[in-house]
């Protein structure tokens, strides 16, 4: 099964034992590597613990958990998973991380690994397949870049008379970044409007991509799919008010942070599809077997305080579309 055809037919630090706290049981412990950091991602922490504990294992009890951040610099991440290999982890996580899940597999054939990413998890290699993943790897797919067309079309039906719209990658993300462009440069050709791809790889970075987007005098915004936007989404969000510039997230999480819109599937319910698939693994399945699980639903959030600030009517059709409108 090929992702296509399935959107086809949609329409913190680690937790140690003292020695001797657990006599002679061997507590399972569980690798946790991301490339954003802990203080953007309290509430999917939860999430992640939830699924855990739907799988009968809570942290601290009967599952240890190591966490390895990396702070947004995706070059650290390598180093963080070989010290989790080398530790000894029954299971290797990461969820909401594409760096980080490449990082994982070139470090061990082992160890299972759950990922969730936003890109083809078959065509950059994580799987063989969605239904039959084979090796020590399956997890998640929110089927990120190939929304990038949809979101597009929803800024334009916002602002119809748009027709220069800027894109934000991560150039650090390659294997995502690179079809998330093709996807929505594709995409803006065939309607015959202008897109201005612009890149940031840290906080510098962004405030340089925003000014670059003023000088191209672009109409909107498109943020790709990229953890250290998600962690720096109070930075993003911040700039777009100050220079007035309607923005598309893929998150919802923006949106409740003052974002003006955002289209995706649920964050915080892929980081406890992580968290049953790893307890799922911890009672002896094998991740080879267990398909990459799809999102069957996506979300259309609309902030309307955030579109009355920037003087913008949402049409009656979009509000009528969105399953959340933050007032």
């Amino acid at each position: 099964m090929k992702r296509r055809d399935f959107i086809a037919g949609l329409g913190g630090a680690a937790v140690v034992a003292p020695r001797g706290a657990w006599g002679q049981q061997t507590i399972p412990v569980i690798g946790f590597l991301h490339s954003g950091s802990a203080a953007g991602y309290p509430v999917l922490l939860a999430a992640f613990r939830k699924g855990l504990s739907e799988e009968g294992f809570f942290e601290g009890q009967n599952v240890l958990i190591e966490y390895a951040w990396g702070e947004s610099d995706n070059d650290r991440l390598p180093l963080l998973a070989a010290q989790l290999v080398r530790r000894g982890v029954s299971v290797l996580v990461t969820p909401g991380s594409t760096p980080a899940a490449l990082a994982a597999k070139a470090v061990t054939t082992t160890i299972p690994i759950v990922f969730t990413t936003a890109a083809d998890p078959v065509e950059i290699g994580l799987v063989v397949s969605l239904a039959k993943p084979g090796g020590n790897i399956t997890g998640v797919s929110d089927i990120g870049v190939e929304l990038g067309a949809k979101r597009l079309g929803i800024l334009h039906e916002l602002l119809p008379k748009a027709a220069r719209f800027g894109v934000l990658i991560n150039p650090n993300n390659p294997s995502l970044a690179r079809p998330y462009v093709e996807e929505t440069r594709n995409a803006a050709s065939a309607l015959g409007w202008a897109l201005h791809v612009v890149h940031a790889s840290s906080n510098m970075g962004i405030d340089d991509a925003y000014e670059k987007l003023l000088g191209q005098q672009v109409d909107a915004l498109l943020v790709s799919p990229d953890a250290l936007f998600v962690t720096r989404r109070v930075q993003l969000i911040t700039l777009a008010a100050r220079h007035s510039l309607p923005a598309m997230y893929f998150r919802r999480e923006f949106v409740e942070a003052g974002g003006l819109m955002s289209y995706g599937s649920n964050l915080a319910d892929q980081f406890r599809q992580n968290g049953i698939y790893a307890g799922r693994i911890l009672k002896g399945e094998k991740p080879a077997a267990m398909p990459v699980h799809l999102p069957t639903k996506f979300e259309f959030i609309i902030n309307l305080q955030t579109a009355k600030t920037l003087s913008i009517a949402i049409p009656n059709g979009l509000l009528a579309r969105a399953d959340e409108v933050i007032e």
